[in-house]
């Protein structure tokens, strides 16, 4: 009973010791030490009380405050200095804008340099495979079963609707104009025709024809009016170069005509060993080559007529070595409408292909 006695006595010091606390340095300071039941506190364990002051902002040294405006400062005449820059070169931008109005007319001579520099400082050069073509004389087995697709093929290209039918550059010169303007044509649109699809090279010839699709016409022109005239096409800048090239190499050298051997035309820039034996054909009526394109070289390897070539250089080879050479000047026409509707480079139409039972890469590519 005592014990008890003692206990209530000494809650009763610590509450006044509490108040008189909370007198001193106000109730919102004052922070107790984490909550415990009575029951569950130790007898001699003293009931502690504690209390926080208010934390004082930390003081700014003279110093401190000094660069800080000093980097404002910085910061503030930085700006002005740029703002100055942007207003200076706007008015150097004007100034140039204003002086292209002025300016005197340029040479053809001095535009095809600045157009040269624009499209890089390319000037064209023939690579050392293209300078010369060695013509396959080695003869071996023609795959079996060959002829058999070729007039399948043949079969379901019987109504001649593809767009190389129509639009390929082999049929777009005019043919109404002198034979050295069809020549020429000619061989601008096989020239055009590298990694361009069928429609936008007839739509460029149309504009070169419309414009005036001759030698003397052309050279007077300027480069940056044919790249218009042909902006479509891949790579029309360079081709631009090329047409510009090719046509003064043309003048000068053949009499406004264009070559009729293959060494020739690989001379040309721009022309490779498939332009060059199709213009021959087309252009001359000789046949000592096949034109192998994309479509050709992919076709060939998926129905196995040569042995897994890499490139449309080693194809011809390949197909020259065994194909009869009444064949040669068909099979460009023929395999790239069939690569255009049927044997596409994704996803062919082998269910709708012929010669799906005798293609070893049928439902497979």
């Amino acid at each position: 009973m005592n014990n008890q006695l003692e206990e209530i006595s000494g809650h009763k010091r610590k509450a006044q010791e509490f108040k008189s606390l909370e007198s001193d340095i106000g109730k919102e300071n004052l922070v107790l030490s984490p909550p415990r039941s009575l029951s569950s506190r130790r007898r001699s364990e003293p009931l502690t009380i504690c209390y926080e002051e208010e934390e004082k902002s930390p003081r700014r040294s003279p110093r401190n405050m000094r660069q800080k405006e000093l980097s404002f400062k910085k910061e503030e005449k930085f700006e002005v200095k740029k703002e100055k820059e942007v207003k200076e070169e706007s008015k150097e931008d004007l100034k140039t804008f204003l002086a292209a109005f002025k300016r005197e007319p340029v040479s053809h001579e001095e535009s095809y340099k600045e157009f040269s520099a624009k499209a890089g400082g390319y000037t064209p050069k023939k690579k050392g495979i293209y300078k010369k073509v060695a013509l396959s004389n080695a003869k071996k087995e023609a795959p079996e079963g060959w002829k058999e697709v070729w007039d399948l093929i043949w079969d379901m290209r019987k109504e001649r609707n593809a767009p190389v039918d129509s639009m390929g550059s082999a049929s777009l010169a005019d043919r109404t104009a002198d034979p050295k303007s069809y020549r020429y044509q000619t061989l601008l649109s096989l020239l055009l025709s590298s990694q361009t699809k069928d429609q936008v090279t007839g739509q460029a010839m149309a504009n070169l024809k419309e414009h005036g699709c001759t030698i003397d016409n052309i050279l007077a022109t300027d480069v940056n009016v044919i790249d218009s005239l042909i902006s479509k096409v891949g790579f029309h800048q360079r081709k631009a170069i090329y047409i510009k090239e090719t046509t003064k190499v043309l003048k000068e050298k053949y009499d406004g005509d264009i070559p009729d051997n293959i060494e020739g035309l690989l001379e040309l820039p721009g022309i490779g060993p498939k332009m060059g034996f199709i213009i021959l054909d087309v252009a001359w009526g000789k046949t000592i080559g096949i034109g192998v394109d994309v479509h050709v070289h992919r076709i060939c390897n998926r129905l196995k007529w040569v042995n897994n070539t890499k490139n449309p250089e080693e194809t011809r080879k390949d197909l020259e070595s065994w194909l009869p050479s009444e064949y040669w000047n068909q099979i460009n026409l023929l395999l790239v409408g069939f690569g255009q509707q049927i044997c596409t480079p994704l996803r062919p139409k082998c269910s709708g292909c012929k010669a799906n039972q005798l293609c070893p890469s049928a439902f497979k590519a």
